[in-house]
């Protein structure tokens, strides 16, 4: 694929996102670009097919479920399942449909589903990799006011005595979810940006703890 033939392409990637109806603000059309961006590199440097890297980068959330849904495990199959009917509609080669399909299934960490082919673990990388850093901590913040949620407990900010719970308090999600990707990157890029974001975000938090009077602990 040429470079103006990859522009091309992604520009009809970007309109069929564009005409998505995706509300969530944590999963919207400037989360995509980053995981687009952070997948194309990532690509580079594994030496990965972008013919399979760059449309599951750019599909990999055009359907997406709620956090509290009860069928969000399933999102990321259903988000392949519209993307191959639309590649398959500008006739894009079928022949990297299969690998394309498991590329987006595979990098929803609810799916629970282990990668087979090193662009699905680019593009799970990827997608794993916004959800650290500053743009982590905002976007931990904007999927937890859509629960109501408080941004930590009063009494046990840190969930040092008691079960967390990140449905009720943001802050838990770091312990839950956040803190643990780190490990589950599977290219050596990812995992140099995952360490410095992952000490980023502990750093939040240990100003937080200093702010409210209590000693954030990892």
């Amino acid at each position: 694929m040429t470079e103006l033939e990859l522009s091309q392409f992604e520009h009809q990637l970007q309109t069929f996102i564009r005409q998505q109806s995706i509300t969530d603000p944590a999963h919207d059309l400037s989360h995509i670009q980053r995981v687009v961006s952070a997948a194309k590199q990532f690509a580079h440097q594994e030496k990965a097919k972008l013919e399979v890297v760059v449309p599951a980068a750019w599909l990999h959330d055009c359907v997406t479920l709620p956090k509290n849904h009860p069928e969000r495990h399933k999102a990321s199959a259903l988000a392949a399942e519209q993307g191959l009917a639309f590649l398959a509609s500008i006739g894009y080669p079928q022949a990297y449909f299969d690998d394309i399909a498991h590329a987006i299934e595979a990098h929803s960490y609810s799916a629970n589903i282990p990668v087979r082919t090193v662009e699905a673990a680019i593009v799970q990388d990827a997608d794993r990799i916004d959800a650290l850093g500053a743009i982590g901590i905002a976007r931990c913040i904007q999927v937890s006011t859509g629960f109501n949620s408080k941004l930590y407990s009063p009494d046990d900010p840190f969930g040092q005595t008691r079960s967390r719970d990140d449905k009720t308090f943001c802050i838990d999600h770091f312990y839950i979810k956040l803190f643990k990707l780190e490990k589950t990157m599977n290219t050596q890029a990812a995992m140099q940006e995952a360490k410095q974001r992952t000490a980023y975000m502990k750093g939040f938090l240990a100003q937080l703890g200093h702010e409210i009077g209590e000693d954030a602990q990892f």
